[in-house]
């Protein structure tokens, strides 16, 4: 499931909110991942809610995991970018239930992580177990070995090829 633009609106007619909600969750669309700079996280499904209450704008944010390193860089983003665009104040919601998964990132997410070099998650996250085969990212081969269950961050997982014997990260299914 892809978060989806909510149109709640409390304080204002949807005709006023709605097309507000919609230049927000294009605002939102804009700030990259700082650990993979190729997704937003709009693309990742970490925004979950955008609503307009009478203290101002709330965002509902999921981030990847509870000790992201990132989390507070986005909060920050996400206030900024906003406010940059008039819409203020900001408040955004840190929602921790359900848990992100891997599951809410947009299919044109895992085609860029794998044009980018990292091989996309395979499956559904209630199936979360490294799979039997992962195909490399570069030759698109699917002859490859696990190198360790821990890549460059806590969400990925270091693969080489035996094709073109090149290592590659594996987004971990979540």
């Amino acid at each position: 499931m892809h978060a989806t633009p909510d149109s709640n609106s409390e304080a204002q007619p949807v005709t006023l909110v709605a097309p507000a909600i919609r230049q927000i969750w294009q605002s939102l669309a804009t700030i990259s991942d700082p650990e993979i700079p190729v997704l937003t996280i709009t693309d990742l499904g970490m925004v979950r809610s955008v609503r307009q209450q009478d203290d101002g704008w709330h965002i509902g944010f999921t981030p990847t995991y509870s000790g992201c390193p990132a989390t507070e860089f986005l909060i920050a983003a996400i206030r900024q970018t906003l406010s940059e665009q008039g819409f203020a104040p900001v408040q955004v919601d840190i929602q921790l239930h359900p848990a992100w998964t891997t599951d809410w990132m947009t299919a044109d997410a895992r085609t860029r992580l794998r044009e980018y070099g990292i091989s996309p998650p395979q499956g559904h996250s209630c199936h979360a177990m490294l799979p039997e085969q992962v195909c490399c990212p570069r030759c698109g081969s699917p002859h490859t070995g696990l190198i360790s269950e821990f890549g460059s961050t806590a969400c990925k997982a270091l693969y080489r090829c035996n094709s073109c014997r090149e290592p590659f990260d594996y987004f971990k299914c979540i």
